[in-house]
């Protein structure tokens, strides 16, 4: 059993929580996840692990209330357990390159900044230059601001209401900071499926180095199921066993996007048992 040290929302839908996990804390690495459950008999869900403290043995992950299994993490409180807590699974965080890179820029878009939030902290740890562009509906849908600002060399934002940064998409204000002469070594986008092709479609032209995370593809997370296949530059991977993390330039988005349709009726029918309509 696994004991909820601590929990609290970020925002309407998505909470975070912290999570006693010793064998997991001590050997997890940036951009791995676990697999979770809320209850004995309960789905088995992938999320990435957020933060962790391997002094206290901690591990940090950030849901989204979407349905049942989610809403059932959701009603647990700090000093409730987890009767599952599976992992580190998944391979570490690793983007191939051309060269020296120096000057990152990450972009996050609603609850894919989740997992972009420990990327981004390790390269400036690293020593890197390092700015993020979070986007989201509203400004009260970017979570993890405060926690980005306090390491991000810049910080720009885009909602589509425009109640924080400019009024549109992440790529306008992507395309708009690559025209006034902003110059990176790496992009890392994560978000949704749509957002991370639209990315890549104006880094790839420009030849811009740029990793995606596919974890929403995920299932069982250990690729038993299959259902996570991809097509990355003509060669078949699994996001749970040889991902999450993917060179965004080679990734076949039409066929990503087409898989995650497969399930559609399944999620429908979950979305109403948790009362999420």
């Amino acid at each position: 059993m696994y004991r909820i040290e601590f929990k609290r929302k970020l925002s309407e839908f998505v909470e975070l929580m912290t999570v006693r996990a010793p064998n997991v804390a001590r050997r997890t690495e940036t951009g791995q996840f676990v697999i979770v459950s809320a209850h004995e008999d309960g789905e088995r869900i992938p999320l990435t692990i957020v933060d962790y403290n391997r002094e206290e043995l901690t591990i940090q992950i950030i849901y989204q209330i979407v349905g049942y299994s989610t809403k059932r993490l959701s009603e647990l409180n700090a000093g409730d357990y987890l009767p599952v807590v599976l992992g580190p699974l998944g391979m570490p965080t690793h983007y191939e390159t051309d060269g020296e890179v120096k000057n990152i820029l990450g972009i996050g878009g609603g609850v894919g900044i989740a997992p972009l939030y420990p990327q981004m902290k390790k390269f400036k740890r690293d020593g890197l230059n390092v700015e993020v562009l979070l986007g989201g509906r509203s400004k009260d849908l970017v979570i993890l601001k405060e926690e980005i600002a306090e390491f991000a060399d810049a910080l720009y934002f885009a909602t589509d209401d425009g109640s924080l940064g400019i009024q549109g998409l992440v790529t306008d204000r992507l395309k708009s900071l690559l025209t006034e002469g902003k110059s990176y070594d790496l992009i890392v986008a994560i978000g949704p499926m749509v957002m991370m092709r639209a990315v890549v479609a104006v880094t790839k032209p420009l030849n811009i180095p740029t990793g995606v995370s596919l974890n929403p593809l995920m299932v069982d997370g250990t690729g038993m199921c299959g259902c996570c296949r991809v097509d990355i530059g003509g060669e078949t991977k699994f996001a749970c066993v040889d991902g999450p993390d993917f060179d965004g330039l080679k990734v076949n988005f039409d066929e990503v996007i087409h898989r995650l349709s497969f399930y559609k009726e399944e999620e429908h029918l979950c979305r109403i048992r948790g009362g999420m309509q």
